[in-house]
């Protein structure tokens, strides 16, 4: 059985991969500050404590474990407060990603996926976006994750040390079971926020704007399960123990939901109209982001296999059971 090191594996996306690397015949080995993520999430493989910038602390895990690759997920992701704080996201999502993968190298990996964002893109120039759209950040989030895949294909063309990196765009639903879910504190992702609505946890579900050039003037997302993601994972890990060279693949259904059309969904699951109110714009936000996910079903084989009725279902399940036991 062979090994891979998790970072961010006790996160949201990182213990879905867990999940999925497990079932398909991996060790996941979860590296986790548990900052954002979950002791309770790290169900299918050993939980090793620690900070990616920590250099000492990686070295032991590396000797401990010995791992074939890397599947890198630890980052800060909030949007909002990269723009508070950009130093703490570059300190984070660049100076731990650098510190990691020499870490890497010591240990003789070279090999590592890379969790990225469609936020490295910006405003979209064309609809669907594929892997060669303009990358152009609209803030300190959208630009760590660029720096670090600039400096990602700098170490493949310098050093050998390959990588995949996964563009995805919004991730959301749970594992089907209800062993683990999105659960982020405080919660900004409007699935979960649109919940939490409908189950008076919060007053309302805030639209940020409709007057957008989309069907019905809400913005316009491409929303992917997090477990077809976690497939996604596990193919480019495989490619990459198989020898394939360093891609960036973009990952989503290739159609968009517009907010309005995601409140209904959420609507729909849980029986009644989640209460609405309406906000101006948010500066920054596109009106439509949709991928282009081709390269990816042409490389790996990979495409969605869960639809949004799925996502919302499974993410409905999911936080009721958070909702009873007083999360």
């Amino acid at each position: 059985m062979q090994t891979v090191l998790v970072t961010g594996g006790a996160g949201y996306v990182g213990s879905h991969t867990c999940l999925a690397l497990a079932e398909a015949g991996f060790r996941p080995v979860v590296f986790d500050d548990l900052s954002n993520g979950h002791r309770e999430h790290v169900r299918w493989g050993p939980l090793e404590v620690g900070d990616i910038r920590d250099a000492a602390r990686l070295d032991v895990v590396f000797a401990a474990h010995r791992p074939v690759a890397v599947a890198h997920f630890a980052a800060r992701i909030e949007v909002g407060e990269s723009v508070k704080d950009p130093g703490a996201f570059f300190d984070i999502n660049v100076g731990g990603t650098i510190t990691l993968i020499e870490a890497a190298r010591r240990a003789g990996v070279d090999k590592l996926v890379f969790s990225s964002t469609c936020a490295t893109f910006g405003e979209p120039v064309q609809l669907p976006m594929n892997e060669r759209h303009p990358q152009a950040p609209l803030n300190p989030y959208g630009r760590t994750k660029l720096m670090v895949e600039q400096a990602l294909a700098d170490y493949d063309r310098h050093v050998g040390f390959r990588s995949m990196v996964m563009r995805y765009f919004n991730a959301a639903g749970a594992d089907p079971e209800g062993r683990i879910g999105e659960w982020h504190e405080p919660e900004t992702h409007a699935i979960p926020l649109a919940i939490q609505a409908a189950l008076g946890q919060r007053p309302a579900f805030t639209i940020f704007g409709d007057d957008y050039d989309t069907r019905d003037g809400t913005a316009e997302r491409d929303y992917v399960h997090v477990l077809d993601l976690a497939d996604a994972h596990v193919s480019a890990l495989r490619r990459l123990i198989a020898g394939g060279t360093s891609e960036s693949y973009n990952f989503g259904a290739g159609a968009g939901t517009t907010v309005r059309e995601l409140v209904d969904g959420v609507g729909r699951v849980a029986g009644a109209p989640i209460p609405v109110r309406m906000a101006p714009r948010r500066p920054g936000d596109a009106p439509a982001l949709v991928s282009d996910s081709a390269k990816a079903r042409e490389q790996l084989g990979w495409r969605p296999k869960r639809d949004l009725d799925a996502i919302l279902s499974s993410a409905w399940r999911w936080h009721q059971a958070l909702a009873d036991r007083g999360s």
